[in-house]
């Protein structure tokens, strides 16, 4: 008995050493939290998806209370709703807030291009392009196994035809899928922008039409037809200008390629 007694009070004088330092160390180690940070973190939506630049939302906040010329709208998912709450909190103003969402720069459906040898192995788009740069002919598309789709939050991306496409209304902008994608097809462009290229290959027009039909073969009249200068042909691929492009939709009508696509029609249907 005497011998469990003993056991007893050691343990409690061990308990009660550890109680103090403990006690002692939250107070001298202790990092001293501004009373602003919580009251921003409760601002953001809590994706933690690292768009706006830093590791998750508690980065964000903490960065937005030390440092006063961060900008408060670098929230893609939380948007303006987002900004505008940080902005009252910190007293800073907001600035123009531009949705983003998510474009697929692929246009190779299993109808414009052809596979160049049957992949067996991890349904990865990741694993597909370390086999000789992936089973498509076009090395620059779309490899269709849906990397993308499986990070998106949202479930935002889905496949057509072998190609990824995005759902832009459930679409936050959060830019997981684009910083996924092996072959960078994703890019993140401004929600209200009239027309996109949807192709991604650099390879000269007769190797693309070879790849696919559907590609930018770099002949520049979408370049030469756009009044606002909106387009311009870089490296046998075209890109738009979105703050220039006025939607006049010239360029559709002279590309003979059909990859410039304006964003007015009709998304395709989902697979089932």
């Amino acid at each position: 008995m005497e011998v469990v007694i003993i056991a007893v009070v050691v343990l409690a004088i061990i308990a009660l050493i550890c109680g103090v330092m403990l006690t002692v160390a939250s107070k001298f180690m202790a990092v001293e939290q501004d009373e602003l940070t919580p009251q921003v973190r409760e601002c953001l939506p809590g994706a933690n998806c690292g768009a706006c630049g830093f590791a998750g939302c508690d980065g964000y906040a903490a960065a937005l209370v030390a440092d006063p010329d961060l900008p408060v709208n670098l929230c893609v998912p939380g948007g303006a709703s987002a900004a505008e709450q940080i902005g009252a909190v910190l007293g800073r103003d907001v600035g123009e807030v531009v949705k983003m969402v998510a474009e697929v720069r692929c246009s190779g459906t299993c109808a414009v291009t052809r596979p160049k040898m049957d992949y067996e192995g991890i349904e990865s788009c990741a694993a597909a392009k370390l086999l000789f740069g992936g089973s498509g002919a076009c090395i620059y598309g779309c490899a269709g196994l849906g990397d993308c789709a499986k990070v998106c939050p949202e479930q935002a991306i889905y496949l057509v035809g072998g190609v990824a496409r995005v759902d832009t209304s459930a679409c936050v902008g959060c830019g997981l899928c684009a910083k996924t994608c092996p072959n960078h097809v994703i890019e993140m462009r401004p929600a209200a922008a009239h027309v996109v290229v949807a192709c991604s290959s650099h390879q000269k027009g007769a190797d693309t039409r070879k790849a696919c039909s559907a590609g930018c073969i770099g002949c520049k009249l979408c370049e030469r037809n756009c009044a606002a200068g909106a387009i311009t042909v870089k490296d046998n691929l075209a890109s738009v200008d979105y703050e220039k492009c006025t939607g006049c939709g010239k360029c559709l009508e002279v590309c003979p390629s059909g990859c410039l696509v304006g964003l007015d029609v009709a998304a395709p249907a989902k697979e089932a």
